[in-house]
């Protein structure tokens, strides 16, 4: 499942329910719904449907479910987003084995994280890989040497050179929740 969400550079992520409707008015085929309820996933994933969005779901985002590989279960089976977004390795595992998009979010603090999530992701091979933070160019673009795993740039990205500098590093895209950063061409 080696599509780039068809060159899309921008991944939209939606904070809260009013940014996910205002998305289905957006040309975006891909977008992620961050904080959410499990109440609410089904008609959401209804609304995306209808209006022809895939949407990458961040699991640990999820409010009335533990972020775990039953939760990622019941998200595949149940709500079927497109993909799965997790820092945690058995729900992603759970969305590689099911089928979905797989997006393992790492969070690279100091050398120590990032040799921590080099280990993690030669044991297990996500689809993609979300850097956080997402502004550090030359540390996106040896991760995506290092581990050969297509690379996202999330994460304290506050404008359209940072979003540029992520995308020339190597990043297939960034994810953002900042709307102004939503309306940049490439």
């Amino acid at each position: 499942m080696n599509h780039h969400f068809k060159n899309q550079k921008i991944l939209p992520a939606a904070k809260n329910i009013k940014q996910f409707e205002r998305l289905m008015k957006t040309n975006f085929e891909y977008i992620i719904l961050l904080d959410s309820h499990v109440a609410q996933l089904q008609a959401l994933m209804n609304l995306a449907n209808q209006h022809q969005k895939k949407v990458l779901l961040h699991v640990d985002l999820v409010q009335g479910l533990r972020s775990d590989e039953y939760a990622a279960e019941f998200l595949c089976q149940t709500v079927r987003p497109a993909g799965l977004i997790s820092t945690r390795t058995p729900v992603v595992s759970v969305a590689k084995k099911k089928s979905l998009i797989a997006i393992q979010r790492v969070f690279l603090l100091d050398a120590h994280a990032l040799n921590t999530s080099y280990r993690l992701l030669e044991s297990f091979k996500p689809d993609f890989v979300e850097v956080l933070p997402g502004i550090m160019p030359h540390i996106i673009r040896e991760v995506v040497e290092h581990t050969g795993i297509p690379a996202l740039a999330g994460g304290l990205i506050r404008t359209e050179e940072e979003v540029k500098q992520a995308i020339q590093a190597g990043a297939v895209a960034a994810t953002t929740s900042s709307e102004k950063l939503w309306k940049i061409k490439f």
